[in-house]
């Protein structure tokens, strides 16, 4: 039962940490829609890869600060919930602008104008929609490191589909799903904030 926990748990956070990949796929797909299969293989691996390993280092920072000094420990749940939190409404608010000024299509094009995305873009974008992750590793403090590993790993499988998903949207659909991709994303993570929280201090 703990076991399925931890896996819908970390679905669930991967889904809301995707949410910025997300919207920046559909926009490359808008901006390619001849897109070759290899290319949207590369740039979901690309956000997964990133999704990845933020949240490691983030891991292995707080970890380290919990080690040496012992009196970081019961802090721990309060970080996980204000940083959860902080991000969770940023989207939110982002999203519900973004909506109002009708302008978030618009403004992401003018942020990737390239319609060959190069590798040094690419990278740019993987590092831009994955900096939330560096943060929500500091959550995963009380996790073993098998366990730290394996919530990377979810939260990265599940970035890739998400994100070869916003490819094909962006290729088929148009710009405007991007739009309202954060509101949802910040829903979850503020909701995963506060059970981390609830179980950090019961």
């Amino acid at each position: 039962m703990r076991s399925l926990i931890f896996i819908i748990n970390n679905i669930l956070l991967g889904v809301g940490l995707a949410m910025d990949a997300f919207s920046v796929s559909i926009v490359d797909g808008l901006n390619n829609p001849g897109m070759r299969r290899r290319k949207q293989i590369i740039i979901a691996g690309t956000f997964a890869f990133y999704q990845f390993i933020m949240p490691v280092i983030g891991w292995i920072l707080v970890t380290a600060a919990v080690r040496y000094f012992r009196e970081f420990q019961p802090f721990v749940p309060w970080i996980a919930l204000i940083l959860l939190l902080w991000i969770g409404i940023s989207m939110l608010i982002g999203g519900i602008k973004d909506i109002r000024n009708g302008s978030a299509g618009k403004d992401r094009e003018e942020k990737n104008p390239s319609k060959d995305l190069g590798f040094k873009m690419l990278m740019v974008q993987g590092i831009a929609t994955s900096i939330d992750a560096l943060s929500v590793g500091f959550t995963l403090a009380t996790f073993s490191t098998c366990s730290a590993v394996m919530a990377s790993l979810i939260i990265a499988v599940v970035t890739f589909f998400i994100c070869m998903t916003g490819l094909l949207f962006g290729r088929k659909f148009g710009e405007r799903i991007g739009e309202k991709a954060s509101i949802p994303g910040g829903l979850i993570l503020i909701g995963i904030g506060i059970e981390i929280f609830i179980s950090g201090v019961l």
